[in-house]
């Protein structure tokens, strides 16, 4: 009698409101920063497949963007996006965060969603090295409630406090089957998207009001030469008032974005790099549908 376990490989979608700690969590999972972080709600715009090889599974997470009530045509794009995501995977992860206020339109957004697809959810309470232990057993109960969840995993994503029982949790749930992806490999995301993504992370990191929602990145030229990498990218704005900001006086802000965007493209390409960026003012680049489509939402 053959007694070795099953390999079981399946796809997993990390669900739930803006700043959650979805991102958080993946990049912790995988040692590897795919997806980007900030501590404005509604940084990730698109869903982000991260793959962790273990040895006896393969679990193919998919990192959505916050689902929140939305407004205008981008932010239901992207909010279809990430509800959408439940119809396409084998089991679903539900974050909370649970150091903050419930955004209860969001969560019931998510809870009809999930009576609807009738999949196996984990529900993932995270950040909980921010309140007392004694307040995290009444939030179990309370949000165990809600929905009838496989489980119930209390986790510190930041920290990786529980992060290898979520794991070990979300293996069982898998069903059995070979890995998808080469053992090599932990995105399907190529290095351009990597690099308008962590553009845009420090937009979001450096600047304020509404400026971050309302800009876009797109890298224009990616060549190699001389052992060194050559990046045009280009950030995009709704506005002349905003591209005055994202310049800043002298063009220090826009020195800046570059600087510390150039150091994190450093880290992940290990190559040498030239960045160079432009603002662009794309006149409502959010309500129409061709630019949108253009820059890949």
């Amino acid at each position: 009698m053959n007694d070795k376990k099953k390999f079981r490989c399946g796809f997993v979608a990390i669900i739930g409101a803006p700043n959650a700690g979805k991102s958080t969590l993946l990049n912790g999972i995988l040692g590897q920063k795919i997806a980007i972080t900030s501590k404005k709600p509604q940084t990730t715009r698109n869903r982000i497949l991260g793959i962790c090889n273990r040895p006896e599974s393969q679990i193919i997470f998919l990192d959505t963007p916050g689902i929140h009530k939305p407004s205008g045509l981008l932010n239901k794009k992207i909010v279809a996006m990430a509800v959408g995501a439940v119809k396409e995977v084998d089991l679903v992860i539900f974050m909370q965060d649970v150091s903050s206020k419930k955004d209860k339109d969001a969560e019931d957004m998510i809870i009809r969603q999930l009576l609807l697809e009738k999949k196996e959810v984990i529900l993932v309470l995270n950040k909980i090295d921010l309140i007392k232990k004694t307040e995290l057993l009444p939030m179990i109960e309370q949000s165990g409630s809600m929905f009838d969840f496989a489980t119930v995993v209390p986790v510190s994503a930041k920290k990786g406090i529980q992060v290898d029982k979520l794991l070990e949790e979300t293996e069982k749930l898998l069903p059995p089957g070979p890995g998808l992806f080469p053992g090599d490999v932990f995105t399907d995301v190529s290095e351009r998207f990597l690099v308008q993504e962590l553009i845009r992370e420090k937009i979001f990191r450096l600047t304020g009001m509404e400026i971050p929602y309302s800009t876009a990145v797109t890298v224009d030229a990616f060549k190699l030469k001389k052992k060194i990498i050559h990046i045009h990218a280009t950030i995009h704005v709704n506005r002349n008032s905003q591209k005055g900001i994202i310049l800043g006086k002298k063009g220090a802000m826009i020195r800046k974005i570059g600087e510390k965007a150039r150091i994190d493209i450093e880290k992940m390409t290990g190559t040498k790099i030239f960045l160079e960026l432009f603002v662009r003012v794309t006149k409502d680049w959010m309500r129409n549908e061709r630019h949108l489509t253009e820059f890949g939402y």
